[in-house]
């Protein structure tokens, strides 16, 4: 087997670290590698991980020299057909997320067009509607887990409710994306899951259209096969759910063991907006992105990086580089020079990223609205996180809260 392309130690991308105290992991990383560091992935698989701002900047405005096409990968003669970073890492995968050039442009168009249209005042009523039917499940109880019982339901409903799910459908999709992305053994089985749910909805739209994302997809001019339409609608529901999850879970953690947000956790909206764009510097859900492939030998960061090199984007590393983060302090106000949502012309699309703030906000909101005085039910330090080296969130978030009456859809 192909070793790491070049000398010296690679870093594992996985183990506690990863979950622990990943900032210092990647500062190490920095200090003995560079602002490009070597890892390996499972199976003892070679990669460079981007852990400089200016670096990534270069990778992801240069689609030429580092493409998304994963053909180029000079490892797939090492890759078995089960390994559990295939969902993540696909070969000859017909998702825009390995579509180049023209057509990249064409269907980032279709995916924008087909969110743009979604009403904005719609999308909120279903953030808040489900919101209050998730907490009308346990806010009786005074106890529950956020993360299980809120956080980790909330986007997956509401996203599959525009996409034009059935509400029975939407909620059997978040074991399968979670399965899926956090990339274990039941990665491929959570793929395959959602793949036939997405096919399965097609079919229905075809038969019977509607007002809502597949079949504006399904209707878009630039004659897209089922099957693209279906790995879009995968690519879109994996990125939308996850990382809105974790972003409204990271946000939570900070404002309930953070004193700068818990004097307004009772009635500050504007508190619930600085804890969210903190969350995207500071721990931002998306970690490390998969990826960038070297069309030609170059060099980036000190690195020598030969022609199909695989780059991860590491985006938490990127947002903390002491080169463009000097002081050091955390940031909470307008700045949004972050790299959370990826840069360049593959990046997440702007309607995307105003419909994952909106149920991820929403949802914090009608939390808090709901359990005023909800506070955590144990010490901060014992609070753990996914194994996961693509995302980053909790395992759990224990609260107690004044027991309330559940509003039964009567507000």
């Amino acid at each position: 087997m192909t070793k790491c392309p070049v000398n010296g130690t690679a870093t594992p991308l996985s183990g506690p670290r990863f979950q622990t105290d990943p900032v210092q992991l990647y500062r190490e990383m920095r200090r003995d590698q560079g602002s490009v560091a070597p890892v390996v992935l499972d199976g003892d698989i070679p990669a460079w991980l981007i852990l400089g701002y200016r670096e990534l900047h270069q990778v992801t405005n240069d689609p030429v020299l580092f493409s998304r096409d994963s053909d180029l990968w000079n490892q797939w003669e090492n890759i078995p057909d089960d390994w559990p970073l295939l969902p993540m890492i696909g070969r000859k995968q017909p998702s825009i997320l390995y579509t180049v050039g023209e057509r990249h442009t064409v269907r980032a168009g279709m995916i924008s067009d087909a969110l743009e249209a979604v009403d904005p005042f719609a999308l909120k009523r279903y953030a808040e509607e489900f919101a209050d039917d998730l907490i009308d499940r346990f806010c009786s109880s005074g106890r529950t887990d956020i993360i299980a019982e809120y956080a980790m339901l909330l986007p997956a409903r509401v996203l599959a409710k525009i996409y034009g799910f059935s509400d029975e459908v939407g909620g059997t999709l978040v074991g399968a994306l979670n399965d899926m992305i956090d990339g274990r053994e039941r990665a491929l089985a959570g793929q395959q899951h959602l793949g036939a749910s997405m096919f399965q909805l097609l079919i229905d739209k075809h038969a019977e259209p509607g007002d809502d994302v597949a079949t504006r997809m399904l209707q878009d001019p630039g004659g897209f096969t089922d099957e693209e339409v279906v790995q879009d609608l995968m690519v879109m529901m994996a990125a939308g759910h996850q990382p809105t999850a974790d972003w409204m879970g990271n946000s939570l953690r900070l404002m309930l063991t953070d004193d700068r947000f818990a004097a307004s956790l009772s009635g500050g909206r504007h508190s619930v907006a600085e804890a969210m764009n903190e969350v995207l510097w500071e721990d931002t859900p998306t970690q490390n992105v998969a990826g960038r492939w070297a069309s030609r030998d170059t060099h980036l960061g000190g690195q020598h990086i030969r022609a199909g090199d695989l780059l991860l984007l590491g985006i938490a590393a990127a947002n903390g580089d002491p080169q463009v983060r000097t002081d050091g302090s955390a940031l909470t106000g307008g700045n949004n020079a972050f790299l959370s949502f990826g840069h360049g012309e593959h990046r997440c699309p702007f309607p995307a990223q105003e419909t994952a703030e909106v149920i991820a906000r929403t949802g914090i909101e009608v939390l808090l609205d709901r359990l005023p005085d909800v506070d955590l039910a144990v010490p901060a330090d014992k609070l753990t996180r996914r194994p996961s080296p693509w995302l980053r969130g909790l395992t759990d978030l224990p609260v107690h809260f004044t027991p309330t009456p559940a509003l039964g859809g009567q507000k």
